[in-house]
């Protein structure tokens, strides 16, 4: 049986799209599911063995609150279990239909409070969205698209002296996006040496943060564009963003989310698409090897980029959100950005204005190869949500399955993303 050792994750990872895998606690609680894929049919009962460590020596004698339930909602059973001889099992019965149940086990060791989760999974693959497309969803985009092309894209680079590398120049950079004066600001790496570079155009996660340039992928021989959202430059000291993200910016997901032609998103993803008008600008760019990648919401804007431009070749993304954001309304887990309450106001015509920029109905359009990457353990990005999307992809995918993580990532997992990349975009 393999064993697993699962961290407790913030929500405020969701934060960044770079996860880096949370440092250990003095007390650890192990659930291991009795599947080493934490996977089961529809209907099977699982069984989970727990134990807890100190000093990585089980515990005896010490009581352990237990409970499961569909992720995201209120826990269906609890229960309390003594382990007497280092390690107590439970029972959880099987799901119905096809998605994840939570176990949750928290214990109390020398006055302090611990607790674990593993989300199994039941037929993952068979999952279907909830979310449904629109009619008139290209049509909405099309014109969306044609109306950012028509500002002139009016290119500013500007050298970066105190970024650059002696294989790289960095610049700071910026072009309109769908209106006069709007703009996207990134940071651009291109390889020193002459010669014709494929692009990749890194796409940020959720919050507001400066950038310093992809230069890990881009000294393997690629020219890389890293930008952000929000139309401020990306090179300022990091107490502008965090005085915009705890003020003016503060929950910019939610931003007119009532209303599809003005809801936040739609200049982002048009900035998308503005972004790879820049890249075929450049000289040093070879014009036929173009990935999209990111992660959590930089890794949905990754698959929607894919979708909206087929100059997108290949795309890489970790733990996207966005993913079936109706989900709540029908029982289930729903992406970011969450629309769990139906008190709240407007919550009917933001889950309708959901459906014109939920990745999953941007899955159903892909025609490229994608390599996507998550685990089980998702708060921010529940798994349900991304099956939802990556069911839906009939172009060739591959996953990347790291079942043990939550929203982080592993230093491996991450290599073999940009391995699949490289490839994809031949570079030797």
């Amino acid at each position: 049986m393999k064993t697993v050792i699962v961290a407790l994750f913030s929500a405020f990872l969701f934060a960044s799209g770079l996860f880096a895998q949370p440092s250990q606690k003095l007390i650890r609680i192990i659930i291991e599911p009795n599947h080493a894929d934490w996977t089961y049919r529809v209907g099977e009962e699982a069984e989970v063995s727990i134990y807890v460590l100190k000093n990585n020596v089980r515990l005896s004698n010490i009581t352990v609150k237990c409970s499961y339930g569909p992720e995201m909602f209120p826990p269906k059973k609890e229960t309390s279990l003594d382990i007497k001889k280092k390690e107590v099992s439970m029972k959880v019965p099987g799901m119905k239909t096809p998605g994840f149940q939570t176990v949750r086990v928290s214990t109390e060791v020398d006055g302090r409070n611990y607790s674990e989760y593993v989300n199994l999974g039941y037929e993952p693959a068979k999952i279907q969205p909830t979310t449904t497309l629109p009619a008139d969803f290209m049509d909405f985009w099309n014109q969306a698209k044609q109306e950012a092309a028509n500002v002139p894209l009016e290119p500013l680079m500007t050298l970066m002296p105190e970024y650059c590398t002696p294989d790289l120049n960095v610049y700071h950079v910026r072009f309109q996006n769908n209106a006069p004066g709007s703009y996207i600001y990134g940071m651009l790496c291109v390889p020193k040496k002459e010669g014709k570079y494929p692009a990749v155009l890194q796409l940020p996660g959720a919050g507001l943060h400066s950038f310093s340039g992809y230069k890990s992928l881009a000294s393997r021989g690629v020219i890389t564009l890293e930008i952000g959202i929000h139309g401020i430059p990306v090179n300022m000291q990091q107490e502008v963003y965090n005085n915009l993200a705890a003020g003016a910016l503060r929950g910019y997901s939610h931003y007119n989310l009532d209303n599809k032609d003005t809801y936040y998103f739609k200049r982002v993803l048009t900035g998308c698409v503005r972004a790879i008008d820049f890249l075929f600008t450049l000289n040093d760019f070879d014009k036929k090897n173009l990935a999209s990648m990111g992660g959590s919401q930089g890794g949905a804007l990754s698959i929607i980029t894919a979708a909206l431009d087929p100059r997108v070749t290949c795309f890489t993304s970790r733990h996207p959100g966005m993913c079936d954001i109706t989900g709540y309304k029908h029982g289930r887990a729903g992406g970011s950005p969450g629309l769990k309450d139906p008190k709240m106001i407007g919550w009917e015509q933001k889950l309708e204005t959901s459906r014109y920029y939920d990745v999953v109905n941007f899955a159903r359009l892909i025609k490229v190869p994608g390599c996507l990457t998550w685990g089980y353990n998702d708060p921010a990005c529940p798994p349900t949500t991304m099956y939802s999307a990556y069911n839906v992809i009939t172009a060739e995918k591959t996953l990347m399955l790291y079942t043990e993580t939550a929203h982080w990532h592993f230093n491996e997992q991450m290599q073999a993303v940009e391995a699949w990349v490289l490839n994809k975009l031949n570079v030797k």
